[in-house]
């Protein structure tokens, strides 16, 4: 298939997708809808992670510190600002946030990175406890300015959107190959003239503009927020599970693995919270030893190679047990 065919056919996926979510609300229960919104979340955050993280290889636990910058920016500007301008505020505010942060530490890899990505949100969550404590006097914030249920839907919605579009194009351009060599080989790509640091923190700056951007349209979804509510570690490492488990180099594996996680994630949580964290850490490990492209490189050929493979297991264990008796 041509690579504008591929386009064609992206394009058109994505149209149906947004289709379908705009419709949803007519349609469906206020669970489903609900539902919907946490999904619409999800893949915001694993797709805009994963074109950053996949494609570099970085491994970021960082996104729960851009999703709590948006929030707090939000609750904060919506008193005195319109939604759209308090969206892009906190989207604004966690690029600066992510600038600085990248510039610090995209020099590291690998477990020094992660570990350090995750050290300083956890200082960020700590600091604005602390300013909360000792300067406004109160854990959280009450938010009395919040839109109705179909804005918030539908800015999330578009936020979603605008993720997977941005992975196309961005894919398809010199940044995205620049991102995709840094993964590869990043003293090559160097050695070829690619501005190595400057992509990095142009990357991470735009996984950290879609975090606080869905982090400033969710916090009116709770009403009440507190550092604990939205710099809570489960958000960012749930979106690293569901671009890993979905395919994080992939375009369409963390969209796929947002909605199975969703859908999950709402049935199991309430019910049997300890059922739906031993599910996620089953399907990682089973995506890790047999899937290491994630859900969207399943094909017809991967499964006729496992049952070729269970095949020939089986009559090896047969001659085995053959020999011995």
């Amino acid at each position: 298939m041509k690579d504008k065919q591929i386009l064609v056919r992206d394009l058109l996926l994505l149209l149906a997708f947004a289709g379908w979510a705009l419709a949803l609300p007519h349609y469906g229960s206020e669970f489903v809808v609900s539902m919907a919104l946490t999904c619409l979340m999800y893949v915001a955050l694993s797709s805009s992670w994963g074109l950053f993280c996949g494609s570099t290889r970085y491994l970021s636990l960082a996104t729960s510190a851009f999703f709590g910058i948006g929030a707090y920016t939000s609750a904060i500007a919506l008193e005195k600002m319109a939604w759209l301008e308090s969206i892009a505020l906190g989207a604004g505010i966690a690029t600066v946030v992510a600038v600085v942060m990248g510039a610090a530490v995209l020099h590291l890899r690998g477990t020094y990175f992660a570990v350090l990505t995750f050290g300083m949100t956890e200082l960020i969550r700590h600091a604005v406890t602390y300013f909360e404590k000792k300067v406004t006097g109160t854990v959280g914030r009450v938010l009395t300015v919040v839109p109705d249920r179909d804005t918030i839907y539908l800015t999330v919605l578009a936020l979603a959107v605008l993720a997977v579009l941005v992975s196309i194009i961005v894919r398809r351009s010199r940044f995205g190959l620049a991102l995709m060599g840094i993964g590869a080989d990043e003293q090559r790509a160097q050695t070829l003239g690619v501005n190595t640091r400057l992509i990095k923190v142009a990357g991470f700056a735009m996984t950290a503009a879609f975090a606080g951007a869905v982090g400033a349209a969710m916090a009116v979804r709770w009403t009440y927020i507190d550092p604990h509510t939205v710099f809570n570690p489960f958000i960012g490492f749930q979106t690293v599970l569901i671009a890993l488990i979905g395919g994080a180099v992939t375009l369409w594996g963390p969209l796929i693995a947002a909605i199975v996680f969703s859908v999950l994630a709402e049935t199991l949580r309430l019910q049997a919270p300890q059922v739906y964290m031993m599910s996620l850490g089953l399907l990682l490990i089973l995506s890790v030893l047999y899937l290491p492209g994630g859900l969207a490189s399943l094909r017809w050929a991967t499964f006729s190679g496992w049952w070729q493979g269970s095949r020939g297991w089986l009559r090896s264990l047969n001659s085995k047990e053959r020999k011995n008796g």
